[in-house]
Order: C-alpha cells, then structure tokens, then sequence
C-alpha cells in the first residue's frame, strides 16, 4: 500500500516510514501540516497517518478538508492526547482511526493494514466462462465462440444461474427459488420448458452440449459430456 505519514517528530517519522517500508509498503513522509495538506489533496494514498498536533496547520484540520472535498481515503489518527474526548473529537473530524502515543509498532501496522483492507472493494466476478461460452452480468450479454446469443430476461437468469453453479447439479427447487422467487413447487413444467428454449439457443449449432439434463436431479452446465 502507498502510505502517507504526516509527522513532524523526525525521529518518530524515521521509525514509523522505517517499519512500513520493511514491512512491504511505499511509505511517503510529509514533515509538517502545510506539506501534509498538500499532499494529500495530490491524492493517491491507500491510507494516511496523521499527527494531531502539527506545526503550520493541525492534522484534524487536514481530515475535515479531505472530507469535505469528498476524499474518502482511511486517515489513522496519532496523539498524545487519549482521553475518551479527544478520541471522539479525532473521530468525528473525519477520522477512521485513533492510536495514542506511545504505541506499539506492531498495533499501528495491523491498523493501518486493516482501513487499507476495508478501503478496498471486494472484487466481484462480473463474468462467467464455462467452455467457449461467456456471460457477462454488467453488458447483459451471452457469447458463444464469440458469436452474441440474445436472450430473454428469465433466459439470461437461468444460464446465469446455471453459470453460477457450474460443475454442480442444479435442482429444480434451486431454481424455482433464485430464477423463479418460488418457494413451492408450481406442479408445472415452467423450467423444462425454458431449459428446452435455452438450450436451443446455447447449444444448437456447436459441436459440444454444455447445459446437460442430470436424470432425477435437475441439471448441470459443464463443458464437454464427462
């Protein structure tokens, strides 16, 4: 992670980028608020560590002006001052963190390494593959062999469902319940038929089935007969 300290203790400020840096981040000092400041507004930060008390401008100002410009980068909080006070002012500035010093090295690191993983988005799979097949849920979109097969609304939920679950048998009470928001079975043959439609589409004209009937069980989307 790209990590800003502002601290203006040059000892301090040596241990803290020191520690980070070993520890596998690009650590960037700024030595006192005014340089603080401007850095952060160059943005680019995963995190930032701030003093609160700086020379030139103070750190709880420089967090009220990233939020106030919409920046939401995590800012760990560092001051001599812990009271329960001044904790809940530090907080309520904008900070996402607050560590009194002294502190134990190995507690600011597992901090900051924590906002930097809440920070992050987690990713989300926005494509499935099975085979030449692909399914793409931000398009709306279904190839084969790079060939686009357009489908309806309740097509394209059921391959992706059946995506979703490749490899797996899928039965028709999972479908009935995340394609169809049914939570009984109908004692209709909704799913063969859209099955049948489906794979009309998917497969017809291509060498390898991928949506296969598992007798008894429901069905299964795989590549090749195995």
């Amino acid at each position: 992670m790209r990590i800003l300290v502002i601290e203006d203790d040059k000892e301090a400020a040596a241990y803290l980028v020191r520690g980070l840096r070993e520890a596998g981040h690009t650590p960037e000092h700024a030595a006192d608020g005014a340089a603080g400041a401007i850095a952060v507004e160059a943005g680019g930060f995963d995190v930032v560590v701030v003093d609160r008390m700086l020379p030139h401008r103070d750190g709880l100002s420089i967090i009220e002006e990233m939020r106030g410009r919409g920046d939401r980068t995590p800012a760990l909080i560092l001051s001599a001052l812990g009271q329960v006070d001044d904790r809940v002012t530090g907080l309520r500035a904008g900070g996402d963190d607050y560590l009194t010093k002294p502190y134990a090295f190995t507690e600011l690191l597992a901090r900051v390494e924590a906002l930097g993983r809440r920070s992050r988005p987690a990713e989300v799979d926005t494509t499935y593959k099975v085979g030449d097949l692909e399914l793409d849920r931000l398009s709306h979109t279904v190839t084969r062999g790079g060939q686009e097969i357009p489908l309806q609304p309740r097509e394209f939920r059921l391959l992706e469902y059946l995506m979703k679950n490749a490899g797996q048998v899928v039965t028709r009470t999972m479908l009935l319940e995340n394609v169809w928001d049914y939570h009984f079975d109908p004692q209709t043959n909704v799913i063969d038929v859209h099955v049948s439609r489906l794979r009309s589409k998917i497969d017809k004209g291509f060498e390898r089935p991928l949506i296969h009937t598992v007798r008894g069980a429901g069905y299964m989307v795989r590549d090749g007969l195995r």
